[in-house]
């Protein structure tokens, strides 16, 4: 952090005080647009970069809820809507107990650049609860996005705000969302939510997107060594949405994935994960990672570091902060040769120097994750058009973009002097898009 940098981000600190997260990620922003700012000194001049870490827009909200037992809950509902300059706010909302407002202003900022880095006409918000769906009937979980929705209906809309899925929002409570919606508002508006249901209005590969884009994202960068997935050793954390498809795409491009984690430990499974298996545990019986270990005579380590295992691709895929310094030296040690983040911002400042310092080809989450916000935005030009794609052609698709971006990230850290940075490529260009579109609409 130099010159004019420096007082902004402390300016940023003073304004949002206790919110970790949030400062994590605007600092791994600021870092890299120190060239940014000397070859385009108009966006100091417009006070870019005061503007793009203010939200444009903050809401929160009471969320009471009655539980099977017939007690009244109360939980606390976000909706951080932060730059809608190349298009409506999108981004998803995260159920988990973990939620307060700096983490959900730290997801709608990096969803700023992940957005604009898809090349799609969406903007950056993020939003969610500090609900945890996990333990709770369906029917609580109806009761929950019900009294949810019944507040959060008024901030959105398909030219406005466009919510999805995170951590612990599924289809299933997507599904109750849409229906509070269109019961409040008597409007089958389909654009108002991505990540629904197959039958009624859903995309083909959304469910897929994030985890397929990360290994896309993987392969592209290994290209440019003149390498493949092909027979790799790969460990991925998580067994959720984004972990589960990423090995499935990282198997079918010829990988071997041996590793999986939640937050009780993890299983390594030497013959390669059974990717069916894994999903009748996770996503249908909402269990845990020892049920796989359990049905697939597999090893599971409870509350071990998945990240002690040796790895040639690693693949975060759970939470923030999740990979430490220590954690980065035994992956280095390892032989480890690609990190992609399938989680947003699951490496800490000092785990991704490390990377980099080893040469380790190290993709940011804004980047590595960005097909899934990009086949949200797939899913809304079908629900705009009243179309419905085949997979094969949503996936070429994803597959484009994930290219695009690859490229563009790559041309930019070149550009700007600083060749296979993929983190400099990511935030330089992400954020000289934004900005450009902010200058040419004035002060707003």
């Amino acid at each position: 952090m130099e010159g004019q940098l420096a007082p902004i981000y402390d300016q940023v600190l003073r304004r949002n005080p206790g919110e970790a997260e949030f400062h994590q990620a605007v600092r791994e922003v600021f870092e890299s647009l120190a060239p940014v700012l000397t070859k385009n000194p108009e966006y100091a001049d417009a006070a870019i970069l005061e503007r793009i870490c203010e939200p444009e827009r903050q809401i929160i909200f009471r969320v009471p809820w009655v539980d099977d037992q017939g007690h009244v809950q109360i939980n606390r509902g976000f909706r951080v809507e932060f730059n809608s300059a190349l298009g409506p706010f999108k981004g998803g909302l995260r159920f988990h107990p973990s939620v307060y407002l700096g983490i959900v202003k730290f997801l709608g900022f990096e969803q700023i650049f992940k957005n604009s880095l898809t090349g799609m006409p969406i903007g950056g918000g993020k939003g969610g609860s500090d609900f945890d769906p996990r333990g709770k009937s369906d029917a609580e979980v109806m009761r929950f996005c019900q009294s949810f929705m019944t507040e959060l209906y008024r901030h959105i809309g398909e030219y406005t705000d466009v919510p999805a899925g995170d951590i612990g929002v599924g289809g299933r409570e997507i599904g109750y969302l849409f229906g509070q919606y269109k019961r409040i508002t008597n409007r089958y508006e389909s654009g108002v939510l991505t990540g629904k249901g197959l039958s009624w209005g859903g995309s083909l590969v959304r469910t897929e997107a994030t985890g397929y884009g990360t290994v896309f994202f993987a392969n592209e960068m290994l290209g440019t060594k003149n390498d493949t997935l092909e027979g790799k050793r790969v460990v991925i954390s998580g067994s959720g949405n984004v972990a589960i498809y990423a090995a499935q795409k990282a198997q079918q491009l010829g990988a071997n994935v041996v590793a999986l984690s939640d937050s009780s430990g993890y299983v390594l499974d030497e013959k390669g994960i059974d990717i069916e298996t894994i999903r009748q545990v996770k996503e249908i019986e909402r269990g845990r990672v020892s049920d796989y270990a359990e049905r697939r005579g597999a090893q599971f380590v409870a509350k071990g570091n998945i990240w002690e295992l040796q790895a040639d691709i690693a693949l975060p895929c759970a939470t923030q902060n999740e990979l430490d310094l220590d954690s980065a030296k035994l992956l280095i040690a390892g032989g480890v040769k690609v990190v992609a983040e399938g989680a947003n911002m699951p490496t800490t400042p000092d785990a991704l120097a490390a990377f980099q310092d080893a040469g380790v080809l190290f993709a940011p989450g804004k980047a590595a994750n960005a097909g899934g916000v990009a086949t949200s935005a797939l899913e809304m030009q079908q629900n705009a058009s009243r179309d419905a794609w085949t997979f094969d052609y949503t996936e070429q698709r994803l597959q484009s973009i994930m290219k695009n971006i690859h490229k563009n990230c790559a041309t930019t850290a070149e550009k700007y002097g600083q060749p296979g940075n993929y983190v400099a490529g990511a935030n330089i260009a992400g954020f000289t898009k934004v900005a450009d579109a902010m200058i040419a609409q004035g002060v707003i």
